[in-house]
């Protein structure tokens, strides 16, 4: 651990370095990835799209997010985060340089495909945020990265219209979204320059084998597996939306190809999990090593609530207030922003109440919490002054983004050498709410969905009262065979 104890927001050094430049890594791949949003307008009369070709960039724009999460999460506890984030932040700005280049709806739907890979990048911090922050301060120091870095997408909704007018004429977006792309791959280099994966005279633990996630008992394997089925569900989801009978991206060939590749993956996934695991089927792993897969599926679970549902509401809330109180939608994305803005403050908040007063009571509250809040919102209609319709959404937000907070102050503290992929499944769980999330908002009302979002946060509180509170430390293997306990108290 560096030296200094606390979390000193205005220093530079040490320990506070490291966690200012992830949060700055994270805010740029979210100005990246949601570089699109608040130029959609411009976007759809300069390409000449249509409403449905429109809404079919938002989705492609998080469809590779899932599987990216996972194949990034492996990458992180593999190779490292100084080496991934560098990596992720300049390959990134290949698509978003398409992007800015495309001239057909086609290109820009690859290029916003594409672009999906750099909302794994939030994984990578999570890693390396928790080699340098003791177990005491470690919420706080991931929700100050995830809340800061997440105001990424806000700021690039205040910041790009304006960029886009400096620029002016029919091509000021393309430069707009052309700069957030140079800015992700000058920054690339900061970040490879300037930091380490561990401070010095820490070892940085790796997984013992690669390919897939590793379990301690049997029934953790088969639970594993079970928790991989809704990633591959919203993956089914989304090529449904994008087949012949939703917006007919794909054709009812190419359709049939992604669902037996989709097929074909789970089937190669469970061979490598069996793989990776086959040992704890003929002796069992001593109870030192072992930990719990539990721990993680809820945790997956309650991300499926929290980023889900804020991933769908942000998306739909400009339009949500400019229907229901007649609002032009400059003044109702402007009132919808503020739901983003609350992430600058809830999710470090969550972090902290966890650190204080504990991971599974704070989670309970927090997850209670949502659920009434997404239920007051689905009570909003045009008789509501539109004053409280603002305060209702950013009460909620607070519940949400403090409860991202929370999930990702436990993420740490189940298995070190394993956190990347922990973290990477968890998040995966995120996009996988928010893949079902808009889907549901493409069928029902909008009083349907908040309803459907606070039944999904009932269920979440039900199996976190499964959830057992990390205490003691965890144990991990040094390269010369000796054993180091890693506190989680």
């Amino acid at each position: 651990m560096s030296g200094q104890a606390g979390i000193k927001l205005l220093s530079f050094t040490g320990k506070m370095k490291i966690l200012h430049l992830s949060w700055m890594a994270f805010f740029i791949t979210f100005v990246v990835w949601f570089n699109h949003a608040p130029l959609l307008a411009v976007i759809g009369d300069s390409l000449g799209l249509s409403a449905s070709e429109i809404k079919t960039l938002l989705i492609l724009n998080v469809a590779l997010t899932i599987p990216a999460r996972v194949i990034i999460g492996m990458l992180t506890d593999k190779y490292g985060p100084r080496l991934v984030y560098a990596l992720v932040l300049a390959l990134c700005a290949i698509p978003c340089f398409m992007f800015a280049l495309a001239d057909t709806f086609e290109q820009a739907a690859i290029a916003r495909f594409l672009l999906g890979f750099i909302g794994a990048g939030f994984v990578i911090g999570i890693r390396m945020v928790s080699e340098w922050f003791p177990a005491n301060e470690l919420g706080t120091a991931e929700g100050i990265y995830g809340g800061w870095g997440n105001f990424g997408s806000a700021a690039g909704a205040m910041s790009l219209p304006t960029i886009a007018l400096l620029f002016g004429g029919e091509d000021g977006w393309r430069y707009a979204i052309g700069l957030s792309g140079l800015l992700s791959l000058v920054f690339s280099v900061i970040w490879y320059i300037n930091v380490t994966d561990t401070p010095k005279g820490s070892t940085y633990f790796k997984p013992k084998q690669t390919g897939a996630m590793e379990v301690t008992s049997i029934n953790d394997f088969w639970l594993l597996l079970v928790m991989k089925l809704p990633m591959y569900g919203a993956l089914t989801l989304l090529t449904w939306k994008l087949s012949p009978e939703g917006v007919s991206l794909l054709s009812e060939q190419t359709s049939l190809l992604a669902y037996i590749a989709l097929a074909l993956l789970f089937v190669f996934e469970v061979k490598q999990t069996y793989k990776v695991n086959s040992h704890v089927f003929k002796t069992p792993v001593p109870e030192i090593h072992q930990y719990k897969f539990k721990q993680v599926a809820v945790l997956n679970i309650l991300y499926f609530a929290t980023f889900g549902s804020e991933l769908a509401v942000i998306s739909m809330l400009p339009l949500f207030f400019a229907d229901v109180f007649e609002l032009d939608m400059v003044y109702a994305g402007l009132l919808a922003s503020l739901y983003a803005f609350m992430n600058l403050m809830s999710r470090p908040g969550g972090g902290y109440i966890s650190d204080k007063f504990g991971r599974k009571k704070t989670l309970l509250i927090l997850t209670a919490g949502l659920a009434a809040g997404y239920l007051t919102m689905s009570a909003i209609d045009s008789s509501w002054p539109l004053f409280l319709a603002v305060l209702a959404a950013m009460a909620c937000s607070f519940f949400v983004q403090a409860g991202e907070g929370a999930v990702f102050a436990a993420v740490p503290l189940i298995k070190r050498r394993l956190t990347g992929q922990i973290a990477g499944m968890t998040g995966a769980y995120g996009n996988v709410g928010a893949v079902v999330y808009l889907t549901v908002l493409s069928m029902v009302s909008y009083q349907t969905f908040f309803l459907v979002i606070a039944a999904t946060a009932v269920v979440g509180f039900i199996t976190l009262l499964f959830m057992e509170e990390p205490k003691g430390s965890m144990t991990e293997v040094r390269e010369d065979g000796t054993v180091e306990l890693i506190s989680v108290t």
